[in-house]
């Protein structure tokens, strides 16, 4: 048993929370420090854990299930918490220690898979950079989601958008995605999504309300912005649910450039906070895929690449964008906050 290993995890997640401003969940995951010191099953499994934890964001996975709880109304001892109003860690502690003892064998399963999240706020990068290559490759788009989880992006063509000043989509739809805007506004461009399709190795089904109240379980309980567009990201799907399939991104990548494209339709292969849970062989061979295709593309039937991903080295989220025809490059237009509270615009 490497129980240092797991607290030191423990702590630097909590500490990711605190830079985050989630002060609820911070408590939450520490609170998981006691918990290895009881008698539990789900202590005993957090204590022996024998992956990473950080890593495999073990302390997020109970964190998930405890809100869960709360969601479901099975134990109200998590309201004051909740509402901010026990922030004593001691007090917390206890009051974790007691609902785990009460719900062990409900709780145990959630430690079983890491958190399956989906933030609506992460389309407004896509949007963006749509908006940007609009008059390099025309406004019609044919989008194409890895790693899509319950597709909540992949129905971004029906959410409206204020980005900068700069307004695109429905007006009336129940998702309104407004980021904190910083730098230049991006091109105020025709954007026409004329089809989106989308894959997951687990995909869920966003109309079944069990699986939706379980994703909505992994938004932080602070974040309530994040659960409103959770709960307008549920709506739309009971109405039309997004096209997502259950793939390999790879397998899925080569499926998808089988397909003839349409013309004056540019290909986009797009994916955000996704690729580097992507074995590396695999990353390879869709990067290579892409660009094989990249150079065949023509000016009728034209492919890009766009990615909100995590620099390893800096551990910003930056939006990248590479287009073909075109220059063969990268472009880094946007640094961006991981679950869409702003972006910070560069274009170029």
């Amino acid at each position: 048993m490497d129980d240092a290993r797991v607290a030191e995890g423990i702590m630097v997640q909590a500490e990711h929370c605190r830079r985050n401003n989630a002060p609820i969940t911070e408590k939450i995951v520490m609170a998981q420090l006691a918990l290895m010191q009881g008698d539990t099953s789900v202590g005993k499994r957090i204590a022996n854990w024998l992956g990473l934890p950080l890593e495999d964001a073990l302390p997020l996975r109970l964190a998930g299930g405890l809100h869960h709880l709360h969601l479901t109304g099975a134990d109200d001892r998590l309201d004051p918490i909740y509402r901010g109003e026990v922030t004593d860690q001691a007090e917390v502690d206890a009051i974790i220690a007691a609902i785990t003892h009460d719900h062990d064998a409900r709780l145990l399963p959630w430690l079983d898979g890491p958190p399956q999240t989906n933030e609506a706020g992460r389309s407004a990068n896509f949007m963006a950079a749509l908006l940007w290559l609009s008059p390099k490759i025309g406004a019609q788009f044919e989008l194409n989601e890895l790693g899509a989880s319950a597709g909540i992006n992949s129905m971004m063509d029906r959410y409206h958008y204020d980005l900068g000043g700069v307004t695109i989509g429905p007006e009336n739809s129940p998702m309104h995605i407004r980021p904190d805007w910083r730098g230049p506004p991006p091109p105020d461009s025709p954007v026409t999504i004329a089809h989106i399709h989308g894959c997951d190795q687990a995909p869920i089904d966003l109309s079944d309300p069990a699986s939706a109240l379980r994703v909505k379980s992994y938004v932080w309980p602070e974040n309530l912005d994040r659960l409103a567009r959770m709960d307008a990201a549920i709506a739309l799907a009971a109405e039309l649910p997004p096209n997502v399939v259950k793939a390999d991104a790879l397998d899925w990548v080569l499926q998808r450039l089988s397909v003839l494209q349409d013309l004056q339709v540019a290909r986009i292969f797009n994916h955000s906070i996704v690729w580097q849970y992507i074995p590396e062989v695999r990353r390879q061979k869709i990067r290579a895929a892409i660009e094989a295709a990249g150079q065949k593309a023509t000016p009728e039937r034209p492919l890009a690449w766009i990615m909100l991903e995590t620099n390893r080295e800096t551990f910003k989220h930056e939006l990248s964008v590479k287009y073909w025809p075109g220059p063969d490059a990268w472009h880094l237009l946007a640094e961006a906050h991981a679950h869409g509270a702003w972006v910070n615009w560069r274009g170029d």
